[in-house]
């Protein structure tokens, strides 16, 4: 909002990210909230500059919230209802916010391209959550993780494309083994097994599992074991590069 029709922005183009985390046996997603009175929570998103790629803009975002770069990403849907817009959003917000916003209402050229429709390109991140230090940018009043079933309500259409990259992942991890983007560097069978039932929110036959995933053979098996087993210590894998 701050002078975004004098940015070399493509207009009308936007791009918002779900960036999955996962701990303690939960699939988190880091979303903001927004330094103004009222409740209002955004996924991490932003702008495609004239000269930049889009998938350069997202890695762009993703890093500005994140602190770390070389982040897995996958551009799962485009968003495009000829209904979707900012107003309602943009309106409530100078509602609540009449000191800090008030002005905007006639700073009409601001006002119109922020409240045009705009097609959202939508990208789901994976990354290991304790490498991510949430970055906070000079809008947000806070960025935090939330887990998948305690999301805050969200603006806009928000919550619609987190459950979209949540289905949209489902559906990769047959063909794209991207889970393990999710775990740390070395991990045993078991937390392999935990995270997936997180993420398909159903329990899977131990054995049948285990010969699904080596089947695939994207994981190699370290001489190493874990040593917080109480028994029998089960072996450390790591993924493939």
């Amino acid at each position: 909002m701050n002078n975004l029709s004098e940015q070399n922005y493509i207009q009308q183009i936007s791009i918002d990210t779900v960036l999955f985390g996962y701990e303690e046996k939960q699939l988190k997603v880091l979303v903001p909230k927004l330094d103004f009175k009222g409740d209002f929570w955004a996924l991490p998103s932003g702008f495609v500059y004239q000269g930049e790629d889009i998938e350069q803009a997202a890695e762009r975002i993703l890093r500005d919230r994140t602190g770390i770069s070389n982040i897995y990403l996958e551009q799962f849907r485009v968003f495009g209802k000829a209904s979707r817009n900012s107003m309602e959003f943009l309106d409530r917000l100078i509602e609540l916010n009449p000191e800090k916003l008030g002005e905007k209402r006639h700073k009409q050229q601001e006002y119109d391209w922020f409240t045009q429709r705009f097609i959202s390109i939508g990208y789901y991140a994976l990354v290991d959550i304790s490498k991510v230090v949430p970055q906070k940018n000079t809008l947000d009043e806070s960025i935090e993780w939330y887990a998948l079933h305690e999301l805050p309500v969200m603006i806009m259409d928000h919550r619609q494309i987190v459950e979209a990259a949540l289905q949209a992942l489902r559906s990769d991890l047959d063909e794209k083994q991207n889970a393990f983007n999710l775990l740390p560097e070395t991990f045993t069978m078991k937390e392999v097994q935990e995270l997936y039932e997180t993420i398909f929110d159903k329990p899977f036959v131990r054995t049948n599992f285990q010969k699904m995933i080596l089947d695939l053979d994207v994981l190699e098996r370290l001489e190493k074991k874990f040593t917080g087993a109480a028994n029998k210590a089960p072996y450390l894998y790591k993924f493939k590069k």
